[in-house]
C-alpha cells in the first residue's frame, strides 16, 4: 500500500509510442540508454517490427499522480515468446496441456534486446511513494484492463529490481557475459592482463583472421553509407536464415534509427579482396557498448569472435566506455574475458496452481545460477594480480 496520506497512482496503457509525445516520455528516460528512447521504439513499430500482426501490440504503460503523467513502461501484449530470451515456453506449453490460456500475456521489455536496464520509468516523486506491493498491484490492474493473464518484467537495472522485490513474488535468475574495462589504454594492454596462455590463444585467433585476408573498417551512425547499411543487413538476415527463422527486424528499421540515433550507432565491417563480407552492429548508452547484431556471408575460423568480441573492445576502449555488453548466451566469452553477470526478471503468474509449480522451478534454476555464475568467476582468464 502506499503510504498513508499519499496519493494513489492510476496506471494507463496507450496502444501506440505515438500516443505519447516524445519530450514527455524521453523526460523519463535516464541518460543515454538507447532502447527506450522515444526514437528506438518509434522507429520498431513505424516499421512494421513491434504490431498486432508480428505478435507485439503495443500497451505502453502511462503512470498517473493527481492527473499528471508521473511515469511510463514500454509494453506490449504478446502472443508468443519470441525475442524475448527469458524462455517461458515450458509455461505456456503447460497451460495448454490444462486446457489453460496463458496467452496474451502483458511483457515490460526492449523487444528482441536481452539488455539490462530501466523497465519502469518513473518520476522521483511516484517512485518514491511505490512500495512492492503497490506496483505488483497496478501491474495486476494493467493486465485485468488488457485481457492479459500474466505480466512479465525483463532484464530490470537494480533501481527497478527494489521497486519489483517482493516476497513470494517470481523472481528468475539467468547469467550473461559482460566485458569490464579496467582502465585499458588499448587490446594489449587488456592482453596484458590475461594469463600467457589465454593471452597467447587471443593473438592466435586473431592473427588467423588476419592472415585470412580480412581487415576491418568503423562506420558510426553520423558517417554511414547507404550502400554500407545494405550490405551489413543481407548479413544480418543471413544470420537468421541459417536457422530457418525471419529475421525479427527489418531495413528500414535500422535505416530510420540511423536518421534517428546517429550518435549512437557503430557498425564494424569486415573486408576481404575489397569486398564487404560480414559486419556487427552496435549501440553506446552512457558508459556502456551494446553489441547487438551481427552477420556474415563467408565462414572463416575465429571470424565471428573477431567482429562481434574483439573489435567491439577495441571500439569500447576507444570510445572510453567501461563495460561491453555483447548479448545473451555465449559461455565461449568468458575464456576471452567476459565476467559472468547475473541476470534478472520479475513475473506475475496469476493462476494458483501455475504460480506454485513455477515458484518451485524458479527457485531451484536460481540455485543453479548462482553456482554456475560461482564456477565461471573462478575460471576467468585473468592473471591473479588482476582478478578482484
Amino acid at each position: 500500500m502506499a503510504e498513508p496520506g499519499s496519493p494513489i497512482p492510476l496506471v494507463r496503457f496507450c496502444t501506440s509510442i505515438e500516443d505519447i509525445a516524445e519530450a514527455d516520455w524521453d523526460a523519463f528516460c535516464p541518460g543515454s540508454y538507447p532502447f527506450l528512447k522515444h526514437r528506438f521504439l518509434r522507429a520498431l513499430e513505424a516499421n512494421g517490427c513491434t504490431t498486432s500482426e508480428t505478435g507485439w501490440t503495443p500497451a505502453h504503460l502511462t503512470f498517473w499522480l493527481n492527473g499528471q503523467l508521473a511515469g511510463v513502461a514500454p509494453a506490449w501484449l504478446k502472443t508468443h515468446s519470441m525475442g524475448e530470451y527469458v524462455f517461458d515456453w515450458a509455461w505456456a506449453d503447460a497451460y495448454q496441456r490444462y486446457g489453460e490460456e496463458y496467452y496474451p500475456k502483458l511483457l515490460i521489455a526492449v523487444p528482441f534486446t536481452p539488455c539490462q536496464g530501466p523497465r519502469l520509468l518513473l518520476g522521483d516523486t511516484l517512485r518514491k511513494g511505490l512500495t512492492p506491493a503497490l506496483l505488483h498491484n497496478l501491474l495486476d490492474s494493467a493486465c485485468d484492463a488488457l485481457g492479459a493473464h500474466s505480466w512479465h518484467v525483463l532484464f530490470p537495472n537494480p533501481a527497478d529490481q527494489q521497486l519489483l522485490a517482493r516476497t513470494g513474488k517470481l523472481h528468475r535468475l539467468g547469467c550473461q557475459f559482460h566485458w569490464r574495462n579496467h582502465g585499458y589504454r588499448g587490446f594489449d594492454d587488456f592482453l596484458g592482463a590475461l594469463t600467457s596462455r589465454k593471452r597467447k590463444s587471443i593473438r592466435k585467433e586473431r592473427r588467423q583472421v588476419s592472415e585470412s585476408g580480412v581487415s576491418f573498417q568503423r562506420f558510426s551512425g553520423t558517417d554511414m553509407p547507404a550502400q554500407v547499411l545494405s550490405a551489413f543487413y543481407v548479413f544480418y538476415q543471413a544470420t537468421y536464415l541459417k536457422r530457418g527463422q525471419r529475421p525479427y527486424l527489418n531495413e528500414a528499421f535500422f535505416r530510420q534509427l540511423c536518421t534517428a540515433m546517429p550518435e549512437q550507432l557503430h557498425l564494424v565491417m569486415a573486408i576481404r579482396n575489397d569486398t564487404m563480407i560480414a559486419g556487427s552492429l552496435f549501440l553506446t548508452g552512457d558508459d556502456t557498448l551494446y553489441g547487438r547484431y551481427w552477420g556474415c556471408l563467408e565462414e572463416y575460423d575465429f571470424l565471428h569472435f573477431e567482429t562481434c568480441y574483439y573489435q567491439g573492445i577495441e571500439l569500447a576502449i576507444d570510445l572510453g566506455l567501461s563495460t561491453f555488453d555483447a548479448g545473451a548466451q555465449g559461455e565461449h566469452k568468458l575464456i576471452r574475458g567476459f565476467e559472468p553477470v547475473v541476470t534478472h526478471s520479475w513475473h506475475g503468474i496469476f493462476h494458483p496452481g501455475f504460480h506454485e509449480a513455477i515458484a518451485r522451478f524458479t527457485a531451484e534454476e536460481a540455485e543453479h545460477v548462482r553456482r554456475y555464475v560461482d564456477d565461471a568467476r573462478a575460471a576467468l582468464p585473468f592473471r591473479q594480480e588482476n582478478t578482484g
